[in-house]
């Protein structure tokens, strides 16, 4: 056993946070500041329309992030429960398989968009005063997809082996590439949009020449090999069906959010440029909560596959105190100080007034997202593919697209604004329902063995 499945198997949850979970959650904020960095040197240059074309795009890459969650989220599970039964001829099959799958859709996603570039960008939400931005912006982004997928997939799945450090780097070094390219790129090259792009695609590369370093050098665990790759029932099954939740929660999401971008855009494009600019800064709550649940799932994963269930729902307890109380302090942060934050981006008089609105619709659900965040963590975690995936289902659409048309025809473009918090409330519920449900499932199961 080595010193990270040691720490799987028995450390405290104090050393569960400061190595799993502080790492994840660095990841996470440097894909905040990873997020951030083009629409506030973008911002630099005056231009809401350029903004309003970053975050049109936003759905799309996202879409792409979906399709490396498939894989990498999937089978970090799958090598988390392997570990923790002593399979690591497991391990190197699904890491075989989730290698040659993200460059495989990394292909045929950059084909797709790139043939059909021009009405992509319309169906997603832009018009004549933003298209021109969107095609250069997607453009650039698209070529970058097999590396996106690659990176998005081994950032997750090394940390199956507790190896969350090691993802960080990979992770930080190409965030810093990104902020130092897009400064040189976007206001002095003035290549606007299209350097933004560009410095996003090599900050990916970046990323990935560590990761392709990190996995070469542990091959017990990795491989590259094509013959580890075949689709077997027994590896192929379990990734897609533990990924799927998370990916189709993203894809669902992303299509959620073109829907909710077209209707901002026929209120007014401004509209759009202050919801692009609060969402980037309230990412600051969502993906925090989503780094410490994700660093916290192999631990979870790893004790309920070696059947210690009482050190399992200790570290989900304590969990859920830790990723509760940083969210809401977050969010009372970020409201407080909600003007300055918007004026950092953009000093326009119209974008900082609706983003005020918006950003407290952002905001206020923080503590619930966080909640909701660890149940469907557990789930997954814990093997339940399909309760995961209902609970991604009520969030990202069952409850939000209709929550989203409602609001819009009573509220207008105020409602369209609120959607998301009042979809995380209720999704909240639903979630925890159904971790209820899967814990007493556990529980008879347990109790016929015996």
């Amino acid at each position: 056993m080595n010193k990270n499945e040691t720490l799987l198997r028995e450390g405290s949850f104090g050393q569960l946070l400061l190595n799993l979970c502080v790492p994840a959650v660095v990841i996470m904020v440097v894909m905040v500041v990873y997020n951030m960095a083009d629409v506030f040197f973008i911002g630099q240059l005056g231009d809401p329309y350029m903004i309003a074309a970053v975050g049109l795009a936003g759905p799309v890459f996202s879409i792409l992030s979906g399709f490396g969650t498939l894989f990498g989220s999937g089978g970090c599970t799958v090598i988390s429960l392997a570990l923790g039964k002593g399979d690591r001829e497991k391990a190197r099959r699904v890491s075989a398989l989730c290698l040659y799958g993200s460059v495989l859709f990394g292909i045929v996603f950059a084909a797709v968009v790139l043939v059909f570039l021009r009405p992509v960008c319309f169906f997603i939400g832009a018009d004549e005063s933003t298209i021109g931005y969107t095609m250069a912006y997607m453009r650039v982004i698209t070529l970058f997809a097999p590396v996106s997928i690659f990176s998005n997939v081994f950032l997750n799945l090394i940390r199956a082996e507790g190896a969350a450090k090691q993802s960080m780097a990979a992770n930080v070094a190409g965030t810093v590439m990104n902020i130092i390219l897009d400064p040189l790129f976007i206001l002095v090259f003035r290549w606007g949009v299209t350097g933004a792009a560009l410095a996003t695609g090599l900050g990916n590369c970046t990323s990935a020449g560590i990761l392709i370093w990190y996995i070469s050098r542990n091959r017990e665990l990795y491989s590259a090999k094509p013959e580890d790759a075949k689709l077997r029932r027994d590896v192929l099954f379990p990734v897609i069906s533990l990924g799927l939740p998370m990916a189709f929660s993203t894809i669902l999401m992303s299509l959620s959010h073109m829907i909710s971008n077209n209707l901002l855009v026929s209120y007014d494009t401004i509209a759009l440029a202050a919801q692009g600019v609060a969402g980037k800064i309230s990412m600051l709550i969502s993906m925090i909560a989503m780094g410490i649940c994700m660093g916290i799932q192999p631990a979870v994963s790893f004790n309920y596959a070696a059947e210690n269930r009482e050190r399992m729902r200790e570290i989900i307890r304590k969990t859920g105190i830790t990723v509760v109380s940083v969210a809401l302090a977050l969010s009372v942060f970020c409201f407080l100080f909600r003007g300055p934050l918007l004026a950092a981006f953009i000093d326009d008089a119209a974008v900082i007034a609706i983003g005020n609105v918006a950003l407290l619709a952002s905001t206020m659900a923080g503590p619930f997202y966080s909640m909701y965040q660890l149940c469907t963590t557990y789930l997954q975690a814990t093997g339940k593919a399909g309760f995961a995936a209902l609970a991604s289902l009520l969030s990202k659409g069952i409850i939000y697209l209709p929550a989203l048309f409602l609001l819009n025809a009573v509220f207008q473009m105020y409602g369209v604004l609120f959607t998301g918090a009042v979809t995380d409330t209720l999704s909240l519920v639903a979630a925890a329902g159904l971790v209820l449900l899967a814990r007493r499932q556990d529980t008879v199961r347990q109790e016929n063995k015996i």
